[in-house]
Order: structure tokens, then sequence, then C-alpha cells
């Protein structure tokens, strides 16, 4: 059961999540984009494209079924950047001549609309949930009583050192 689950009654799981609904749109779009004639003969670009699109999707789903809110919301922060790590590497695409302005345009908007979810998801989750272990105020300290040496120590003089 994902950590969501406790708070969102309707999300049953990581598929109902919008934002990741929105990321799977965002996988189809950039497989349909390197698929093209002359962006799928540059293997490493559409290996890389591809990589990261997956994981902007992939985290999303990853961290819904870890067990804290932490390390839910950092694996949404991954998906994010997933997000621009598979925008920036499109330029390259566009300077090839692989994909067109118009082309590039739509993946800029479906990335946007992947990173806004995201970046709401996150913002309502940090209002929303409470974390896992929140950090205690500290407690004002009470004097210490000194403590009585019932017999002092007496020191060792050099001569009591010597055999």
């Amino acid at each position: 059961m994902g950590c969501i689950n406790l708070i969102l009654a309707t999300i049953k799981t990581f598929e109902d999540l919008e934002c990741w609904q929105e990321a799977r749109k965002f996988v189809g779009l950039v497989y349909r984009l390197t698929q093209n004639e002359f962006f799928r003969k540059d293997f490493e670009l559409v290996k890389q494209v591809r990589g990261s699109v997956i994981s902007s999707m992939a985290n999303i789903a990853e961290g819904f079924h870890r067990n804290s809110t932490k390390d839910f919301l950092k694996f949404l922060d991954y998906s994010c950047a997933s997000v621009a790590e598979t925008v920036s590497p499109c330029y390259i695409a566009l300077d090839q001549q692989y994909i067109s302005k118009s082309e590039l345009e739509r993946l800029k908007k479906q990335a946007d609309i992947v990173g806004k979810k995201v970046n709401n998801f996150i913002a309502y989750l940090n209002r929303t949930l409470p974390p896992k272990n929140p950090v205690q105020p500290l407690k004002p300290m009470k004097p210490v009583k000194p403590v009585k040496q019932a017999n002092p120590i007496k020191p060792i003089k050099n001569d009591e050192l010597q055999p």
C-alpha cells in the first residue's frame, strides 16, 4: 500500500494520479517523435531521451510505493528533473532537424503540464501529510545541582610515583 493511500481515499494506485497520467502521455509523445525516419537513426540521442522520459513516469510510480512521505516527495522531485532532462536533448534533435519547431513546442507543452501537475502534487502533500518524524522542540534544561564528593581525591605527589 502506497503512503498516499493513507490520506487520499480516492487514490488507490499510482495510475489514479493525474501527474502519472500526464507523464504517460508525455512518454507516448516522445516515443512517437523518436520513431521518425531521421531521429530513430541517432541511437544515443534516442536512448537518452527515451530513458529520461521513462524515468519521469516511473519515478512517480516508484515513489507512490515507498513507505514514507519524505521518500515519495523525493521521487516526485526526481520525476520533475527527468522532465527537464527529456526536453533539453530535444533541442539537439531540433538542431539536427530530426523534429520541427512545432513538434518541439508540443513536447515542451506536455512537459510543462507534467511538471506543473507534479509540482502541484508536491505542494499538496507538503500541506496535507504530516512528516513521518516531526522535529520536536527542545525542552529547557533543568539546573544541575552540584554533587558533593564523599572522599575528595588527593593529588599524587611525584615522590609517591617512584618505586
